[in-house]
């Protein structure tokens, strides 16, 4: 694990000297260096200059390597149960949160994305196929920060000042939903256009494919808010649907990941340093379905040639096991990393996931569920989540992909030291009750998901499905033994340097500043 460190200044000086921050987007980097050769004062910024801006948006969302470790994968990725922490330094997996890490969640998206975005925001034409690109991409940015804290600057984000407020996470929620259809409204008139040309890290300016991201990071949303805001979600799933979601792995998002400037995808970036495994969550259920991903989504383990998976929480002295030691349980799949014991190599060019189709059907096989208007049935679209999740990583044989959705099989024992049993009883094949249909439904798109935590973890909160083992052991004093974390605490950082701010959010929580208190959305 590797840290750099920096100073820290409010958000409102730190957006103003970001704008002109690098961009190290393949044969763009060596350009765009003359325009970052005093980062302490902007640049008179053109047009021209407007789709390297879009480019380092992009990347600084998507968390590239070591930055992806303290964002995500020490966080998220721990709380959602995809890994467990292998390396007996770490604490997360116990519910420590460490502030020193936690805040490279937060101060790349303020200082290299919200910044650029506005940019392109203020100085594009509202009617532009670039406008609708950055209202986009802003809201995809900053879902991924609300779904952590909670309220968070948003309205005043990117402007200057020492002090940013805080705005209540509803609003938030309003005001995605509303950037997204004028965006999409805006894009659905410059099809024939190339907004950002090979700049756009995702689909080169593909105005078509953007419809359908956008549609389908409308569904996410209003799924979201679905226990929170019935009838509002109803709505905006229903017009997401209506205008076009992701329905093929044709439209999958991925991002261009490069060498330049350590642009690594993030999980292969880390995958190296041997410091998680797969969880023993995992290992249940895509052991227990014979799930094809699982050779996919994780390599054998070095020692025994078998898939293992750890207990999330476990302590120093119960990682000192052998059984828990890292060669003695599975790594993540050769699309990250390749090699065995000590000695792995990260596949640090391949893209990296951003959104996919699997996704979009389960999203609506739940909106089916609730009886809303999604264009099929719960089954028929679950069915087809699971057959594109399939197709997406590589997996085509059709009497392969019938025979898992038709599966009786359910989940097993892990047999791991806590004598974990079977994390569910529910099979593949669609099942007969409402209660077995969202449970399969959501353990499906867990596993789709995969390997996005910072979603998986905000769904795992909004559904509390899949039904994951609670961590062996807890080291926060607000989360009692058995209980699972609810959200990140305000930020040490913002505390220090938005005082007043910080402050006042707290009062838009509905409850303390504390990790056990649930999200605007969290019902459960």
């Amino acid at each position: 694990m590797k840290i750099f460190k920096t100073k820290f200044l409010s958000l409102g000086i730190m957006a103003v000297l970001a704008v002109a921050s690098s961009v190290y987007f393949s044969s763009c980097t060596k350009d765009f260096e003359e325009l970052n050769t005093d980062k302490t004062k902007l640049t008179t910024l053109t047009k021209t200059e407007f789709p390297y801006l879009f480019s380092k948006a992009q990347s600084a969302s998507s968390y590239a390597f070591w930055r992806y470790q303290v964002a995500q994968n020490l966080f998220a990725d721990l709380y959602c149960q995809y890994y467990a922490t292998s390396a007996t330094y770490f604490p997360s997996d116990r519910y420590v949160i460490r502030m020193d890490w936690m805040r490279w969640h937060w101060t790349p998206i303020y200082t290299e994305a919200v910044p650029q975005l506005k940019t392109l925001l203020d100085q594009t034409d509202k009617a532009s196929a670039e406008n609708a690109l950055a209202k986009i991409m802003w809201v995809y940015t900053f879902h991924r920060v609300t779904d952590y804290y909670g309220p968070i600057p948003y309205f005043k984000a990117g402007e200057p000042g020492r002090t940013v407020t805080y705005d209540p996470q509803d609003k938030i929620y309003d005001d995605f939903f509303v950037k997204l259809n004028e965006a999409v409204t805006v894009l659905k008139g410059k099809t024939s256009e190339k907004p950002y040309g090979n700049f756009d890290l995702v689909y080169k300016g593909d105005v078509n494919k953007w419809i359908k991201f956008a549609n389908t990071l409308r569904l996410r949303l209003a799924m979201r808010i679905s226990k929170v805001n019935p009838a509002k979600a109803k709505t905006e799933a229903e017009a997401a649907v209506a205008g076009g979601v992701m329905t093929d792995i044709a439209d999958d998002a991925l991002m261009v990941k490069s060498l330049n400037g350590s642009d690594f995808n993030g999980l292969s970036g880390i995958s190296v340093w041997n410091e998680f495994r797969m969880s023993a969550s995992m290992e249940s259920v895509l052991k227990g379905y014979s799930d094809p991903r699982i050779g996919v989504y994780f390599q054998p383990a070095s020692n025994t040639g078998t898939y293992e998976g750890l207990r999330n929480g476990l302590t120093p002295a119960q990682l000192g096991i052998a059984a828990n030691s890292n060669d003695n349980n599975s790594n993540v799949g050769e699309r990250w990393v390749r090699g065995k014991g000590s000695a792995w190599t990260g596949q640090n060019t391949n893209p990296q996931n951003v959104m996919h189709a699997a996704e979009a059907y389960l999203l609506r096989a739940e909106a089916a569920l609730n009886g809303w208007s999604v264009g099929g049935t719960a089954k028929d679209l679950y069915e087809k989540g699971l057959e594109t999740s399939m197709r997406q990583w590589g997996i085509t044989d059709a009497a392969a992909i019938a025979a898992y959705v038709a599966s009786d099989k359910t989940p097993i024992a892990p047999g791991d030291q806590q004598n974990s049993p079977a994390l569910s009883n529910i099979p593949v094949k669609f099942g007969s009750t409402e209660a077995q249909q969202r449970e399969q439904i959501a353990t499906q798109k867990w596993l789709a998901l995969f390997p996005d935590g910072i979603e998986a973890w905000a769904e795992f909160r909004r559904t509390r499905m899949p039904k994951l083992y609670p961590p062996v052991n807890s080291e926060n004093g607000d989360i009692p033994q058995g209980q699972f974390l609810r959200r990140i605490p305000f930020l040490d950082l913002e505390k220090n340097t938005n005082k007043a701010a910080v402050d006042a959010a707290a009062g838009l929580l509905g409850g303390p500043d504390k990790a056990s208190t649930p999200l605007w959305w969290d019902k459960n």
